[in-house]
C-alpha cells in the first residue's frame, strides 16, 4: 500500500531536517576536540566528518521532499492514525532503542547493545514481524562484531557483566 503524497512529503522533509540538526550537533561537538587533517586525524575528525555527511544527506533529503510538495487539498491528508494523530510508535521505539543501547553498552557489552538497539528500533515499523526484527538484529550484531570489534578493535567488550 503506497503512502499518500502529503504523508511522504512530511516524513521526508522532517526526517531530513532532523538529520541536519543531528549532523550539525555532531560537528559542533567534534570541533571541541583536535580535528587534525586527513593524513594525521585527530579525535574530532571522525565525528566532524560523519556529522557533516549526515547534515549534507539530511539537506538533500529535505530538498528532494520539497520537490514532491503536494498541491491543493492533498496537503491536508492525514497520516498515522485514522483520527489524524501522528503515529508515534516509530519515534518511541527509536528513542527506547537508543536508551537500551546506552544501558546495554555500559553494562552488557557491544553484542547485547547492538542487538537491543536494532531489535527495538525495528519494532517501530509496523510492517516488521518479530521474526524479521530478530533476524535483522542478529545480522547487524554480526556486522558490528566484524566491523567494530574485530576490524577496528573498538575498546568495548563483546560481553561484560556490570559496569
Amino acid at each position: 500500500m503506497q503512502q499518500p503524497l502529503a504523508s511522504r512529503f512530511k516524513k521526508d522533509y522532517y526526517g531530513g531536517a532532523l538529520l541536519v540538526v543531528i549532523g550539525l550537533a555532531a560537528v559542533y561537538a567534534g570541533v571541541g576536540y583536535r580535528v587534525g587533517e586527513l593524513a594525521h586525524m585527530g579525535p574530532g575528525f571522525f565525528p566532524v566528518a560523519l556529522g557533516g555527511l549526515l547534515a549534507l544527506t539530511g539537506l538533500l533529503i529535505a530538498i528532494s521532499a520539497r520537490g514532491d510538495k503536494p498541491s491543493g487539498g492533498e496537503e491536508a491528508a492525514s497520516h498515522g492514525h485514522p483520527g489524524g494523530m501522528p503515529d508515534l510508535r516509530g519515534c518511541i521505539c527509536i528513542i527506547l532503542g537508543i536508551l537500551a543501547f546506552l544501558l546495554f553498552g555500559e553494562y552488557g557489552g557491544l553484542l547485547p547493545a547492538t542487538f537491543a538497539i536494532v531489535f527495538i528500533s525495528a519494532l517501530g515499523d509496523r510492517d516488521n514481524t518479530l521474526t524479521e526484527a530478530v533476524l535483522l538484529s542478529l545480522a547487524m550484531s554480526f556486522i558490528a562484531v566484524v566491523v567494530f570489534w574485530w576490524a577496528l578493535k573498538l575498546q568495548l567488550p563483546l560481553f561484560q557483566w556490570g559496569g
